[in-house]
């Protein structure tokens, strides 16, 4: 497939040959995925059709006899899944046994959705099913001390703090070590007010590549 062409007629032949019940379904769930996500792709993998997005699979949709299934690719929308209590782990697909489109979420929380899984992407948080069943188990990184100089300015600043406080780890983590590897003062020290700054307004580390 031509990366402008996004659409794959074989997605098209896919729905029009699926049970009466199954096409409106399949069809609405396209055009979730593209309006979310205009950059994918579509294809077809394992007799069925698959979207993909810069080189890695964002979703999949199946039509069964009397059910249809929609899943979410990648580790970490799963996570996303959990949390919101929207993950259906029993059943095939990310969202159950859906026989009509009522039985999705609503539009806006599937955009959402769709634009979290490819905000992952962007960004690079991106573990696939199949790699994470592979995944060996390595040890813990060691922790890195944040900078005296980062850990006053966050003191200084009470909204700053406030928010740095309620980061997860791994968000703390990516902006320690940041202002730890500059190697020059002026260069960490630009860095520390930028940090600060961003993390006032409740952004992470990367939230450049995380808008969708």
């Amino acid at each position: 497939m031509s990366p402008t062409n996004t659409f794959d007629p074989r997605v098209d032949v896919y729905i029009a040959e699926s049970r009466p019940f199954a096409q409106p379904l399949l069809s609405h769930l396209r055009k979730l995925v593209h309006k979310a996500c205009p950059g994918v792709v579509e294809t077809i993998k394992w007799s069925r059709p698959f979207f993909e997005y810069k080189g890695v699979i964002l979703a999949n949709m199946s039509a069964f006899k009397e059910h249809c299934s929609f899943g979410f690719w990648g580790e970490e929308i799963s996570a996303v899944l959990r949390d919101l209590r929207v993950l259906q782990p029993d059943a095939m697909g990310s969202l159950g046994r859906l026989t009509r489109i009522e039985d999705l979420p609503n539009n806006k929380q599937m955009l959402d959705l769709l634009g979290k899984a490819a905000s992952f992407i962007n960004s690079g948080q991106y573990t696939s099913p199949i790699a994470a069943r592979h995944k060996v188990a390595k040890a813990p990184a060691p922790a890195v001390e944040a900078p005296p100089e980062f850990t006053r300015a966050l003191k200084a600043n009470k909204k700053a703090s406030a928010a740095f406080a309620a980061f997860s780890p791994s968000c703390k983590r990516e902006y320690v070590e940041w202002i730890a590897e500059a190697k020059r003062a002026e260069t960490r020290e630009k860095r520390i007010i930028t940090a600060i700054d961003w993390i006032s307004e409740g952004k992470q580390r990367n939230w450049k590549y995380q808008d969708f």
